[in-house]
């Protein structure tokens, strides 16, 4: 007597078709963002509304073809930063600088898979080097001074730059891309020094390469460094970032001593 077999139960149809449709929405999305992002800017990112189109791409998928065209990178940015940290007799001093940037740079280098986020400290000089030259003399000026007194230091910078016409809007732009230099600085002098930190102090600055007409002369030097000069600044803090995170992150590299070490 022949057994009784159990069909096979299929897979149904309208559920297959709907996650394939869901692929195929979100494949068709994500290229499209990524052609308007590695696109040159035009109207047509305005299909994306408002914000969206960044906050997609960053920090996962973004990328640049500017290693290409239309100029290949053609300098190096650093990032500098130092700190006054209280001392147990109750005074205070001035640590040395440490360049960030080359820590960072030390978790990518030789790595196969290197993390992201070592990128970060040349994303950030690079844009605050490039929201300052677009600041007037005055306004570059009053970024040189120090605003690290009183929990109004920043209001009392934004007060004395909005003394000064800004035809231009660069104001906003700096001081947004400040605040992000200043909560940078903030993470790697408390990673660095330790609690002790009172204030920071950083620098970003370009170092051009040896330009191409001159790549065969063996006694070329390369172009001096552009620094951003930027005063002593409040310690800053961004919602929800982990001070013990980034230190472990930061301190792992071989190339600084982290407060632990010195």
């Amino acid at each position: 007597m022949d057994e009784k077999t159990t069909p096979a139960k299929r897979p149904n149809p309208v559920l297959k078709r709907t996650i394939m449709v869901i692929a195929m929405a979100i494949t068709g999305f994500h290229l499209f963002a990524t052609f308007l992002w590695i696109a040159p800017s035009s109207t047509l990112r305005e299909v994306i509304p408002g914000d969206l189109l960044s906050k997609y791409m960053i920090p996962m998928w973004g990328q640049s073809w500017s290693v290409f065209a239309p100029e290949p990178i053609n300098g190096d940015y650093y990032f500098d930063v130092r700190a006054v940290v209280s001392t147990p007799e109750g005074g205070e001093r001035t640590t040395d600088w440490v360049r960030a940037t080359d820590v960072e740079i030390d978790h990518s280098k030789y790595k196969l898979f290197p993390p992201r986020s070592a990128g970060l400290g040349i994303g950030v000089a690079s844009d605050l080097k490039g929201s300052w030259e677009d600041l007037s003399d005055d306004h570059k000026a009053i970024v040189a001074l120090d605003y690290f007194k009183g929990d109004d230091s920043v209001d009392r910078l934004e007060s004395k730059l909005a003394e000064f016409d800004d035809p231009d809007g660069a104001v906003a732009g700096y001081l947004e891309d400040e605040q992000v230099a200043t909560r940078y600085a903030t993470q790697v002098a408390l990673a660095v020094w330790g609690d002790d930190v009172q204030r920071v102090q950083y620098q970003a600055a370009r170092q051009n390469v040896v330009p191409f007409a001159q790549r065969n002369d063996k006694d070329a030097e390369r172009p001096a460094i552009q620094p951003v000069p930027v005063g002593w600044r409040a310690l800053s803090f961004a919602e929800n970032q982990s001070n013990e995170e980034f230190a472990e992150y930061f301190c792992s590299s071989d190339t600084v001593r982290c407060v632990d070490e010195q």
